[in-house]
């Protein structure tokens, strides 16, 4: 079984807006929470600082943690295939969720990444959007939902 550990966060601004980055790398086009991989050895509280800066152009103050997110797909349902001749494997995946606030920077898109844009959303536009589980599990461990 393969694991993957990753951070996210729930930004809101003054409005009351989430910030949300769209998801390319799915078996379909979503949008989700900004964050994503820790790289080997990094806290969770910098890879998610750094995530938020490749994905939106943001700045953050990393906050509370929210909660922890654990989830085994089965390898049936992996959205990366391995390469030819292995066998696909489950992957468990740890999601470490964290409020945060811009502290710098200004909206821009991620280039040659797993996102290709980043917006704020009123609450009940984010009703309305495709996205994935992870948006609606992190709007709940943050209050939103």
């Amino acid at each position: 079984m393969d694991m993957r550990v990753a951070a996210y966060a729930v930004v809101t601004d003054d409005d009351g807006r989430l910030l949300l980055a769209r998801w390319t790398e799915g078996r379909r086009v979503a949008w989700t929470m900004p964050g994503g991989g820790l790289e080997p050895g990094e806290a969770p509280e910098d890879a998610v600082r750094r995530e938020l800066r490749e994905e939106t152009g943001y700045s953050v103050k990393v906050g509370e943690l929210l909660g922890i997110h654990s989830r085994v797909i089965p390898a049936s349902q992996r959205v990366r295939r391995p390469e030819a001749g292995t066998a696909a494997s489950p992957l468990h995946t740890l999601r470490i969720v964290y409020r945060a606030q811009v502290s710098g920077g200004k909206l821009r898109f991620e280039t040659d990444g797993s996102t290709d844009m980043a917006g704020w959303f009123t609450l009940p536009d984010v009703a309305e959007l495709q996205r994935v589980k992870l948006v609606d599990i992190a709007m709940r461990m943050a209050g939103l939902r």
